[in-house]
């Protein structure tokens, strides 16, 4: 449905089905694996750096393992003690930048206070940095050139398209302005011919700039902080926050039953951007191997 076309107020919005897009994804992603195995002899491999054992990340790692394997990605997990010194997980690093066998790496964050992650993600090589956070890589994405880009961002721009082909002239706000999230989300917004605003915990009438979005996407950790009447009616809403409420269940940053109401198209929690990440990291791994060994990257959609 084009944005043009907008819903009335009283028809609750069109739930993005993040899972359904993520298992399309991820199928498409098996098969080129496939075709990499079969014609030219390579097996992407994934490595992720897990360091302690915070519950969420060890949740996180363990769903990306599995997602790997199941597309047929080698899955290299390195799981290290809390106490792992700066220095052990740079050697680490060092020793994963040379494995061939290894395409993709993932320092999973956040890393123990006594290891800077900029240090870490700074000893990435570039060309095995899936997560885009290389500061290579971040150059890259502002300059608009190829290379990785933040699997998070990816995937929303991939659920903003489910519902909107088209993003030409739309009005988009970005609410955090995070290196992993806002920021790159943003800079993908922009090469889609969108008009973009930054918004952050110190932008004033903060509702005020939301209700000009045809596009929100929000990623700031805090719990149900958008509200209906923060929406333009028939806007593409994309909640990125997971955040655990006082019952204990997960609910997103967007009030979802407020904003269903108003929204034209809206993602859950779960359930909406998580499953996507974890199959644009996929899809980076992929896209890392073709690079390295000087062949076409596939269009994965």
């Amino acid at each position: 449905m084009s944005m043009t076309q907008q819903k009335e107020n009283r028809r609750p919005a069109e739930i993005i089905d993040g899972k359904a897009l993520a298992e399309q994804l991820r199928a498409s992603i098996a098969r080129h694996v496939e075709v990499l195995v079969d014609a030219h002899k390579i097996l992407p491999g994934l490595a992720v750096i897990l360091v302690g054992d915070d519950p969420a990340s060890v949740i996180y790692v363990n769903k990306k393992k599995k997602a790997a394997e199941k597309a047929g990605i080698r899955s290299f997990v390195h799981a290290l003690p809390k106490n792992t010194s700066q220095d052990e997980v740079l050697k680490l690093v060092q020793q994963l930048n040379k494995q061939k066998s290894v395409h993709g790496i993932l320092v999973q964050l956040p890393l123990p206070k006594q290891i800077d992650a900029n240090t870490v993600l700074k000893a990435l090589d570039p060309a095995k940095d899936v997560d885009g956070l290389h500061i290579e890589n971040i150059g890259r994405l502002m300059s608009g050139m190829p290379g990785p880009v933040p699997c998070t961002p990816l995937g929303c721009i991939a659920l903003i398209k489910k519902a909107e082909k088209n993003l030409t002239g739309l009005n988009a706000v970005v609410i955090g302005r995070s290196n992993l999230v806002g920021k790159p989300v943003a800079q993908l917004l922009l090469r889609e011919n969108c008009t973009v605003i930054i918004c952050h915990s110190r932008t004033p009438q903060l509702a005020q700039i939301t209700r000009l979005a045809d596009i929100l996407v929000v990623a700031v950790g805090k719990e149900k902080l958008v509200k209906g009447d923060w929406i333009k009616p028939g806007a593409i809403v994309i909640d990125v926050g997971v955040n655990r409420s006082k019952d204990g269940g997960v609910v997103g940053d967007v009030d979802f039953s407020e904003a269903v109401k108003v929204a034209g198209f809206i993602t859950p929690v779960p359930g909406g951007v998580g499953p996507m990440t974890v199959a644009c990291l996929l899809g980076n791994t992929v896209a890392a191997a073709c690079r390295q060994n000087e062949l076409t990257v596939p269009h994965l959609g």
